[in-house]
């Protein structure tokens, strides 16, 4: 978290808070069924570390580059900090449906 002296009309947002914002916002994107966003907060600027698990068959790079568009829009507009680096990394690729079970 940044530390930085109290001044009139400034308000700090701390990096764990930032995460989580980011982590709502990335659940905003079509395809992506859980996220885990680790930020960091220097100054007015906020960089993000996006883990991202997707709904199978999704298409991979397309899904990330939505993801990183959409967080660097929505941290912005809900935080007023600018986002200058989204790393977003896929964990997982699942299918959205239960197997079916037989009965014999």
């Amino acid at each position: 978290m940044t530390t930085l002296t109290a001044q009139p009309g400034l308000t700090t947002v701390a990096d764990r808070a930032v995460g989580r914002i980011a982590g709502r916002a990335a659940m905003e994107v079509p395809d992506v069924l859980d996220c885990a966003v680790t930020a960091r907060v220097t100054g007015g600027v906020a960089t993000l570390d996006a883990r991202v698990d997707l709904r199978y068959p999704a298409p991979v790079a397309s899904t990330a580059a939505r993801v990183r568009a959409h967080l660097v829009e929505r941290v912005a507009a809900l935080t007023g900090l600018r986002v200058s680096v989204v790393d977003v990394s896929v964990g997982v690729l699942r299918a959205d449906t239960a197997p079916v079970r037989r009965v014999q």
